[in-house]
């Protein structure tokens, strides 16, 4: 199977921090599966799953925030609604060196609701204003780590561009200049938070109108990105809207499930020449990600709540082979929990011996 060969943008040298992302995804995106993507790509932003106030502020700060220095750059993100808490949030953040921290005004399900956060507070703009205001005072203003929104186009049956426009509005009067913004409404009942992602329709033209209205504040757009051939179809200029060109975009399932595009997103996005990149294979990364596993397995071997297994690490990195002849079968072996007790290293040599069996049947 051969596979499109897209050319790198003339505009990719002058990348914006946030020209791609990945986006946080609850029980997705932890510390393995952030290591996994920092192989694929140098420069992609990372963020974490989810974490809320109440679990930093009366949980265990070293599970929530602990990460891999090779993560960088990484932001935290937040779900919260009180500004006193969320600035002491932020300042932990800045003593274990996040590059960022980005609160939740985009999720949709009624458990965030019932904490008074996510997509509920795009109907209380000024009270995220306070908390962005909070957060700024308490880490010393966005030159040491930008305070950030990723929010929802609307709420509801809101579906009026006026509406984004002036929540983006409030919080930028006090400082917040980053903005990633899921081009589809919220709608707080009557969906799950899947059929949120799905049934909504998309509107781009609001992340670009908010773009052409705000051209100093970064605007990044988030939301049914499938493809690297979609995500640069996005950041061309808008032809109907004078030229604007966003900022960047976020990623979320596809680039979990369809990894191995982000091993184009330094190429493609942020103008790394072909020959400056590491010489990369999906069978080299995965070889690295055994060596993880493994090493994770020794640093963690007998603590009674902390001990990771390779499956752990291993799940993150299922779609590698998407769309490759055999992948399926090499899924198969590495998803066999029978084989779970094995060293992380046997079972790659099985999951390969598996996929070059003659008799196997070809698989696209």
């Amino acid at each position: 199977m051969s596979e499109t060969k897209l050319e790198t943008p003339v505009w990719a040298e002058q990348a914006s921090p946030w020209r791609m992302c990945v986006a946080p995804m609850l029980d997705w995106t932890d510390r393995h599966c952030r290591y996994f993507h920092r192989l694929l790509s140098r420069h992609a932003r990372l963020y974490t799953e989810m974490v809320t106030t109440g679990a930093l502020l009366h949980g265990d700060v070293d599970r929530h925030l602990r990460f891999n220095e090779e993560e960088h750059p990484l932001a935290l993100q937040l779900g919260g609604s009180e500004p006193a808490d969320l600035a002491k949030c932020a300042k932990l953040a800045l003593q274990w060196r996040y590059d960022e921290v980005n609160l939740n005004c985009g999720c949709p399900s009624e458990r965030v609701q019932r904490g008074a956060f996510g997509a509920c507070l795009m109907s209380e703009a000024s009270l995220v204003a306070d908390g962005i205001k909070a957060m700024m005072d308490a880490t010393g203003g966005d030159a040491r780590m930008p305070i950030t929104v990723k929010h929802r186009i609307g709420i509801d049956q809101i579906e009026n561009y006026e509406f984004v426009r002036d929540f983006v509005a409030t919080i930028a009067d006090v400082g917040c200049k980053v903005f990633i913004v899921h081009a589809r409404n919220a709608w707080l009942k009557g969906l799950s938070p899947k059929e949120n992602r799905e049934i909504p329709p998309l509107r781009y033209e609001f992340v670009h109108r908010l773009k052409q209205e705000f051209p100093h504040l970064t605007i990044v757009l988030n939301g049914g990105l499938a493809d690297n051939a979609a995500c640069l179809a996005q950041l061309q200029p808008d032809a109907v809207l004078d030229g604007v060109t966003l900022d960047g975009l976020m990623v979320g399932r596809a680039a979990y499930h369809t990894p191995w595009m982000m091993a184009d997103w330094d190429r493609l996005f942020f103008g790394v020449p072909q020959s400056d990149a590491p010489a990369m294979s999906r069978e080299s990364v995965e070889a690295l990600m055994i060596d993880y596993a493994q090493r994770e397995m020794n640093r963690t071997a007998g603590m009674p709540h902390g001990e990771v297994r390779w499956p752990a690490v291993i799940r993150h990195i299922l779609g590698l082979y998407s769309g490759m002849p055999g992948a399926r079968r090499w899924r198969q072996v590495w998803s066999d929990h029978t084989l779970k007790g094995l060293p992380p290293a046997d079972v790659m040599a099985r999951a390969h011996e598996r996929v070059s069996k003659p008799s196997a049947p070809a698989e696209a």
